[in-house]
């Protein structure tokens, strides 16, 4: 039985809170349209699944006997609606002429693409828009309907037979669902920014949960004619990692087909993360990593990348030119500053020339050292405050030769609470050699973003055994574990990886609070976290017993 045909409890389904009319779509009416040697079927009917349900796709291809490649976008956006990035996200950095009127949200070019062999095909995900079945993200019987239609981009008269998928965020986000289901003509996926465990990257930050961008964007997932996904409810329904958030994390050590794998320093708290994790494991012999410290949109849409892109998809779907075979399998920008950086080559992620070294924490005089600090000493701040101190802990070390710092910092802290739970938010800054903060790229659309973040509620700070390393400590979700008021316990935080450069002389910034570090106007998108468990005030517990410290990836420098 086709899994989106299983009846099964695992989900809860509500109607839609917008139709396709009230955000600009049009029912399907399927034509064929011609613009300068290309030809555009809209409205296409795919078959998927077993009970006659149609997926609904636009396919832009050349106008020529000649097969071409399909590149398949996933998409809940609307592939009726050319959507610019620049327009929609101004600061995100996309120039205008770097995309055509063609362009869909997150998606290819088809005036790019097209004249180069390639047919773009820009499906509406089941249960969204015009296409029928009931709405589920991120999940089985999603990847089951995109592998449907894999195979019928791949055995269509005008297709060359291999297929490609590409596309930003949740375009990204199920190649890695899809990929594990290893359909036959699927060929390569450019994973592009993309999540693949929806309740530790997306909805619970260390287990705090995610109260801004998580309900925003079920939302614009959300037209449809039928039915769609609950996610609301079954959030708050799934507290601890289980069965249902299980259930939307993809196999990826199963996926086998060649990757480009591109992720960025600058996406904390939505996609940096996943992207690097999803790297890390999957099983394919030939993968390829760019990690950068740019804007993700204006990163994927920039011409240079868009043909690494194109190289790649020409050797695995059209058996021609070298591919990415010149480039390392793994490339790292080491920021400087906003747009600058060097790259560094690897064999591997995380980088083989890394090693992991600690910071110590010194709450006497607010430090961070290599060394260990000979007496014991205590910081306490606001649980419920944010700024500068007594609403924040904060820690200092300025670098007096060059440190390049590349990968995830585990974060050991012994705290204390008033109550029996609280959120801890951990930020690292890099700061100039006159003590000012160095800003990056971050969240796609911003410029003065920290080096790193963190979070943790202490309640789920259990480890799981089987899945944390050394650099990355994973954390269970399985069942609360209440602090002891008063008593200082040791919580590992997980600080999302980066890759930041520190000349001599510059320093690094360790904040600890219990409240969001970065703050930005609630109407531009980004994660928040207002949820909170915290009552009274948090004490930070340094040296001795409490060897509070950051276990730091240093990049040893060149033989």
């Amino acid at each position: 039985m086709h899994p989106e045909d299983a009846v099964t409890d695992r989900y809860t389904f509500r109607p839609p809170r917008s139709t396709p009319e009230s955000r600009g779509g049009r029912p399907p009416q399927h034509r064929v349209e011609r613009r300068p040697g290309m030809v555009v079927e809209r409205d296409v009917a795919v078959p998927f699944g077993d009970q006659g349900h149609v997926l609904h796709v636009d396919v832009y291809r050349p106008d020529t006997d000649v097969p071409a490649a399909p590149l398949v976008s996933w998409s809940p956006y609307g592939k009726h609606n050319p959507a610019p990035i620049g327009q929609i996200y101004p600061r995100a950095g996309v120039r205008p002429e770097w995309t055509s009127d063609l362009t869909t949200f997150e998606a290819p070019d088809p005036e790019y693409w097209v004249p180069h062999g390639y047919a773009i095909v820009l499906a509406d995900v089941p249960g969204t828009w015009y296409s029928q079945g009931r709405a589920t993200y991120h999940s089985p019987e999603e990847a089951a309907a995109f592998a449907d239609l894999v195979e019928w981009a791949g055995t269509q008269p005008w297709s060359a037979g291999k297929v490609g998928l590409s596309g930003v965020s949740y375009l990204s986000s199920l190649q890695w669902f899809v990929a594990a289901l290893d359909p036959p003509h699927l060929a390569a996926i450019n994973p592009w920014e993309g999540w693949n465990d929806t309740y530790r990257e997306v909805a619970r930050h260390g287990g705090i949960p995610e109260t801004s961008f998580w309900p925003y964007i079920w939302e614009r997932w959300g037209a449809s004619t039928t039915e769609v996904e609950d996610l609301e409810a079954e959030t708050a329904a799934h507290p601890w990692f289980d069965e249902f958030w299980a259930s939307k994390t993809p196999d990826l050590e199963a996926v086998r087909v060649p990757a480009y794998v591109v992720a960025s320093w600058a996406d904390h708290g939505l996609h940096s993360r996943g992207t690097l994790e999803g790297f890390r494991r999957l099983g394919s012999a030939e993968k390829w990593l760019d990690v950068h410290g740019r804007k993700k949109w204006a990163y994927y849409y920039e011409p240079e990348l868009v043909d690494r892109q194109r190289a790649f998809f020409d050797r695995y779907l059209l058996d021609r030119g070298p591919g990415l075979d010149g480039l390392p399998r793994v490339r790292a920008e080491v920021r400087e500053a906003y747009g600058q950086g060097t790259w560094v080559d690897a064999r591997e992620w995380p980088l083989e020339d890394v090693e992991l070294r600690p910071l110590h924490l010194d709450a006497v005089d607010g430090s961070l050292s290599w060394e260990p600090p000979q007496r014991g000493g205590t910081t306490s701040y606001d649980g419920l405050g944010s700024g500068l101190a007594p609403r924040r802990a904060s820690f200092t070390i300025t670098f007096d030769e060059p440190v390049e710092l590349v990968g995830h910092v585990r974060a050991v802290l012994h705290l204390s609470a008033e109550a029996e739970d609280a959120d801890v938010f951990l930020a690292l800054f890099k700061l100039d050699a006159a003590g000012e903060q160095v800003g990056f790229a971050h969240y796609g659309q911003f410029e003065d973003g920290p080096v790193a973040l963190g979070w943790l509620r202490a309640s789920h700070r259990e480890l799981d055994p089987d899945r944390s390393t050394d650099h990355l400590p994973v954390l269970a979700h399985r069942r609360a574990l209440p602090l002891v008021p008063g008593e200082p316990t040791r919580l590992d935080v997980e600080v999302w990886p980066s890759g930041t450069r520190f000349a001599a002389g510059e320093g690094l910034l360790l904040v600890v609070q219990g409240t969001d570090v970065m703050r930005y106007p609630e109407h531009l998108t980004y994660a928040r976290h207002t949820d909170t468990v915290n009552d009274g005030r948090h004490t930070v517990h340094t040296g001795g017993a409490h060897g509070s410290h950051l276990l730091v990836p240093v990049l040893r420098p060149p033989a």
